[in-house]
Formats: C-alpha cells, structure tokens, sequence
C-alpha cells in the first residue's frame, strides 16, 4: 500500500483540511519545485529553456485561469486570446508611461485591468450560457483584436503595429524581461509567478469563492435558492480568470516573444487552451499544467519520430499529424474519461493505495 496514510494522525481540522495533508504528496511536491528551480536551471540549455519550458509554464497559467472559469464555474469561453492580448497591452501601456514602476506592479495592474475587462464582458452570463455565451466570449476575443489593431494609442503610435516589450528588472542590472534578460532569469521568473498562482487558486477552490463556483457549475438555480447570488458568483470567476489569463499574456508579450502584437493571440490560441483544458481535465489544477505540457511537448515528439524514421523532410506531415492526433484525443477524452489526464493520475493513485490488493 505505496500510497497508504496510515499511522499519519492529524490534531486540527487545519492539519486535516492542508492543501497536501499526507506526506506523500508534501515530499512529491517539494521533488518537483527542486527539478523546477533547481536541476532544470541549472541542466537545461537555452535553447529548452526559451523554447520549450518558458512557454510551457506560461501555457500553463493561461489554461489555469481558463479552468477557473470553464472547469470550476462553468462558464465556457472562447475569449482567453484576447484577454491575454488585454493583459500584454495592458503591461506594455503601464512599462511605458511608468517606467518607474516595479516589474511585478507592472504584472499585476495589467491582471487586474483585464480583469476589470473579462467582467464586462461576463455580464451577459446571467442570461446566456453554454453555446450562447461561448459565442459571447468569441465575440470579445474578435472585438479585442480589431481594438487593439485599429487604435494607434496602444502601439503608442507604432507605424508596424509591432512594438518592443521594453526591459524591467526584478531588482537592480537584474533584469527579467526583455532581450537583456538571460533565459535562466527569465524562465524562473515565470516559474515564480505560476507557481505562487496556481497555489492562490488551489486555496481558492477550497474556500467559499470556490464552492459558490462549483455550485453554479452544477445546478445554477439550486444554488441560487440556497443564497448564491449567480451574477456576483460568475463575474468573480470572469474576473479571476481574466487576471491569470492577463498576467499569462503579459509574460507571453515580455519574457518569451519580447514584442508585443495583437496577431500573437488570435483565435488559435483561445482553442489551444481550451484544448488544454479538456485534456489535462476541467475543474483540476494539476490538469491544466498536464494538458498544457502535452500540448507543448506533442509537437517536439512528432517531430523526433518522424526523423528517427527518416522522414525529415515530411514537416508539414508532422503539423497535420498534430492536429489529427489532438482531434482524436479530445473525442477519446471526452468519450471516455471526460476529467482527463488529472483522472487518469486519480486512479493510478488509487490503485497505489489499494497495492497489493487490486479488487
């Protein structure tokens, strides 16, 4: 019984209600951060940490703040591209006309200006839902867009409409952001924030924010008679999930591309979270880094298998394959197992606590 808490006693209902309450997830855990921050930066080559894990690791944020609002409230979206274009601009507008400003200020003022942005344009899920508000929200990743291309001010008046994310530093000549910046600085930088958000939204699933969400999730009018107020209830989730995704897209702009443009976020992007989502599994933390890794990491696979088998010059093959396989995925996941990959680690944790005796 690998997995087994016996003989792990707690004294408090604070201890028993821990985010991890037995030790085996507590040491997991501190395994994985010393991988995160430790070995990987110290191991890993530039080219994996700028290419591959950087933009993981934002994925990841990104399809976190989109869990938040499709996985635990309900409310489904199509709008994540453009609230991350919001928060990149956001950024941008504020690392510009306050360069005074500290590089985390600059982060989290863009999160809550797109906040304040997915709130308005969640006020129409009091009446609508489903179909009807994923139309809504595609509605809003459209109109972000053609905002952000066809008014100069926010290009500051760019003739390309191109701009350059200026440098911040995280303290002193130590910069995070922008071409100054190394990538070990950059990734960890990130790192650093989606860990520490992840942790916020795992505390606030558990809270009473986060049950009035999975309330309205279930059974809106039932949860309304019990005195969930159903507006208040979805615009909070439109708003926190706004903030990741405008922090998520602030990163994208500033410590991977470096420049800041509206094209980077088109609809492609909101289906590839979303896609993100449905793999790693709704309503699941862990799910949305599962899913965003396998998004990420499909591509680089394809790729090395077609030139293990000779096939280097079938690259267009591999992008069709890519969407092919990730076609098929979604069906067989929501076919088959709708919670994906954070079920598939559910039961294999089951069945460790069940070991020897599978029945």
């Amino acid at each position: 019984m690998i997995y087994r808490e016996t003989g792990q006693f707690k004294t408090s209902y604070g201890a028993d209600q821990a985010i991890f309450p037995i030790a085996q997830d507590r040491i997991g855990m501190l395994i994985i951060m010393a991988l995160a921050f430790v070995a990987i930066p110290l191991t890993a080559s530039d080219y994996w940490l700028t290419t591959i894990l950087l933009p993981l690791v934002i994925y990841g944020l990104a399809a976190l703040g989109l869990n938040i609002l499709t996985g635990y409230a309900g409310q489904l979206s199509l709008g994540t591209g453009g609230f991350m274009a919001c928060g990149a601009f956001a950024a941008y507008k504020l690392s510009t006309a306050f360069p005074e400003l500290h590089v985390l200020v600059v982060f989290a003022l863009s999160g809550l200006i797109t906040a304040a942005v997915g709130m308005l344009f969640g006020l129409p899920s009091l009446r609508i839902k489903g179909f009807y508000l994923a139309v809504a929200t595609l509605a809003a990743q459209f109109f972000l867009l053609w905002l952000f291309n066809k008014v100069p001010w926010f290009t500051n008046y760019s003739a390309s409409g191109v701009i350059s994310a200026p440098p911040l530093a995280i303290w002193g000549e130590t910069y995070v952001t922008g071409f100054e910046a190394t990538p070990r600085a950059k990734y960890l930088f990130a790192l650093s924030i989606v860990t520490v958000m992840a942790l916020a939204a795992k505390n606030m699933t558990r809270l009473k924010i986060g049950r009035a969400w999975r309330a309205i999730r279930d059974m809106d009018i039932a949860a309304e008679i019990m005195g969930i107020r159903p507006l208040a209830t979805k615009l909070s989730a439109f708003a926190v999930s706004s903030f990741y995704c405008g922090v998520a897209g602030a990163l994208w702009a500033f410590a991977y591309t470096g420049a800041v443009e509206a094209l980077a976020f088109d609809i492609n992007v909101s289906f590839r979270i979303l896609f993100m989502i449905i793999i790693g599994g709704l309503g699941s933390i862990l799910g949305s880094f599962l899913g965003a890794a396998f998004i990420v990491l499909l591509p680089i696979f394809l790729n090395n298998a077609l030139l293990a088998m000779g096939m280097a010059e079938a690259v267009a093959l591999a992008s069709h394959l890519e969407f092919m396989i990730m076609g098929a995925l979604i069906i067989f996941f929501l076919i088959v197992e709708p919670h994906g990959l954070a079920r598939l680690w559910q039961i294999g944790k089951e069945k460790l606590r069940k070991w020897p005796f599978p029945y």
